[in-house]
């Protein structure tokens, strides 16, 4: 029988079909076993164009019998970088350099489509069942293709696709997080001070000047010179902010305010509650006896011109204010703080109104902007896009944002669209999945640059962050912590936090192989006992009412702890104003 391709063999027999048959078989069970245990692919018996004499002198056989082709990363033969489909002996544009074998044409077809069984062919089911092994995961064509006879099953051109990696650890992710926040140098902008409150300091705030720059007294009463009693004149003082740069002379006293400038030459200040004014003799005397330098403010005691007075990273909070204030400065060097954009997903979402007929309440778009505010971002309002991958899509390519925070989108169902956009932008996912509960399904990635296509640049994308959070509150709540707030806290500038423990009271149960955060409440020890934590009830994955009580989040290492066990705490970043009761949240 002819077909299209020259005279055909029937598969099974002693030609070509028949080799062909056995080497996919083979073919198929690596696949299936480098999945499983990452043992490298490579064909037992390679082919060279048939006809063409190998290495060995054997036609269609590409050097000896079981030669090895090395994989790279992904599991591709000849590959170094993930994802490579290019084969062994085939340059980058198709060429086949001098002296390489060209492996055969079909194998290298029905490698990328992972495996189409003709129905005719006696490898078929051997193959399907490799397929099905290795996940299937290609997602190549499976249709005949045209220049071959009907009973001639394609055959694959590339390995199926690299299994997903296992999610990181907690601690591993948190880690990831905070280095990729730090990838640069924060941005530095001058900030006047009524514009500064909550602002990153950017460098060391120095003194501009001492600190007081002059000898001032530190209360009212009377700066005397010399020992007593002194002489003064009635009505006579010095006040704030005025008086005369000129000394005092020995065995005299003046009136001074708080504040004012001591006069050269001055012993002391005493009191004006620990001084006696004689006024008919015009003397001063002292109720108690008097110190030499009492109750004077010297020059420079707080600090000297170019002493550092908070270092770089410091949140500027009011009283930073007035200390840049007290040491000269109109505006101070700050980080800009980061913007972020939210978008949150899902058609079941209302933004209003009681839940009904299978719609629910957003709750994470109210939530997600004051939280991150309260991490020191600069938040617009939460976009509301459904479950539209489109949407997404542009949304996150015309973002200007320093970090985009998604809500729910970030698993495998059907409407799930986080990842393939992702992948279609060419973003690099830095964190997928973390061994958390609740959130697990939380990642983190980096967008390309606004108007970088996919593929244009060499090199790591260096746009936007993403933070994908799942869908359900609590799980949200876990992403934010895990991943956004290290985030947030490196591009700021914020230096890291350092971790702390506590004594938690309750046996508090564990995932088998996740971390669990848990939320908890501080309590204050009775008795001399040690202050601790209370893990609080209504902590599941779509449940808000255990962290609208809580303090913190307790992080509970797979397996649980008992009573009385130190646990890590990651503190929320507000704090109660009155202590909770135990009432119905615990």
């Amino acid at each position: 029988m002819t077909g299209p391709d020259g005279p055909h063999r029937e598969p099974g027999g002693d030609g070509y079909g028949g080799d062909l048959a056995r080497e996919e078989e083979e073919r198929a069970v690596e696949q299936a076993l480098a999945l499983v245990g990452g043992t490298t692919l490579r064909p037992s018996r390679g082919r060279d164009t048939p006809g063409t004499p190998s290495a060995s002198g054997t036609p269609g056989a590409s050097g000896s019998s079981g030669g090895d082709v090395s994989s790279g990363p992904s599991g591709s033969p000849g590959s170094d970088r993930p994802g490579s489909s290019t084969p062994t002996g085939i340059g980058p544009d198709g060429s086949v350099p001098p002296g390489s074998s060209q492996p055969d044409s079909s194998r290298a077809d029905s490698s990328r489509a992972g495996g189409s069984p003709s129905g005719n062919s006696p490898s078929a089911d051997s193959r399907s069942a490799g397929a099905r092994a290795a996940g299937q995961e290609s997602g190549g064509d499976q249709r005949p293709r045209p220049g071959r006879s009907s009973s001639e099953a394609p055959t694959p051109n590339a390995e199926p696709a690299t299994p997903k990696a296992p999610p990181l650890s907690w601690d591993r992710a948190r880690a990831v997080a905070t280095r990729a926040g730090r990838t640069g140098p924060p941005a530095t902008i001058r900030l006047p001070l009524d514009r500064a409150l909550g602002h990153v300091l950017a460098e060391p705030l120095g003194a501009l000047t001492d600190l007081p720059s002059f000898d001032t007294s530190a209360m009212d009463g009377w700066a005397v010179a010399g020992p007593g009693p002194w002489a003064y004149e009635a009505g006579a003082g010095l006040l704030a902010g005025r008086g005369p740069d000129t000394p005092l002379p020995d065995g005299t006293a003046v009136r001074i305010a708080t504040g004012a400038r001591v006069p050269p030459d001055t012993t002391a200040v005493i009191r004006s509650e620990h001084a006696h004014p004689d006024e008919a003799k015009g003397l001063l005397h002292a109720r108690r006896s008097v110190v030499t330098g009492q109750d004077i403010r010297p020059r420079g005691q707080e600090c000297r011109s170019g002493e550092q007075l908070v270092p770089a990273g410091t949140v500027v909070t009011p009283a930073v204010l007035g200390l840049a204030a007290a040491a000269g400065y109109d505006a101070v060097p700050a980080v800009p703080r980061p913007r972020v954009d939210i978008l949150v997903l899902g058609d079941e979402l209302l933004a209003a109104g009681l839940p009904h007929d299978g719609l629910i309440r957003d709750a994470l778009g109210p939530m997600l902007g004051p939280w991150l505010r309260a991490l020191g971002a600069e938040v617009a309002g939460p976009v509301r896009l459904g479950d539209d991958a489109g949407a997404l899509r542009d949304a996150l390519a015309s973002s200007a944002a320093d970090l985009i925070v998604t809500t729910g989108g970030t698993a495998s169902g059907p409407v799930d669209h986080v990842h393939p956009v992702l992948d279609a932008l060419g973003a690099e996912l830095l964190v997928d999945g973390v061994a958390v509960r609740p959130g697990h399904p939380m990642l983190l990635a980096r967008l390309p640059a606004s108007g970088q296509m996919k593929g244009q640049a060499e090199g790591p994308p260096d746009g936007p962050y993403l933070v994908g959070l799942p869908g359900n509150p609590l799980a949200a709540v876990s992403g934010l912590l895990t991943l956004a707030e290290p985030l947030l806290a490196g591009i700021a500038g914020r230096p890291a936090q350092d971790a702390y423990r506590a004594l938690v009271h309750a046996e508090v149960h564990g995932h088998p192989h996740d971390t669990r955060l848990v939320p908890v409440v501080h309590r204050a020890g009775r008795a001399g006992g040690r202050d601790h934590v209370a893990p609080l009830r209504y902590n599941g994955p779509a449940m808000l009412r255990g962290i609208a009580a809580a303090d913190g989040l307790a992080v509970v290492p797979p397996g649980g702890v008992r009573s009385g066990t130190e646990v890590e705490i990651l503190d929320l970043p507000w704090a109660p104003a009155t202590p909770w009761t135990e009432g119905c949240f615990t």
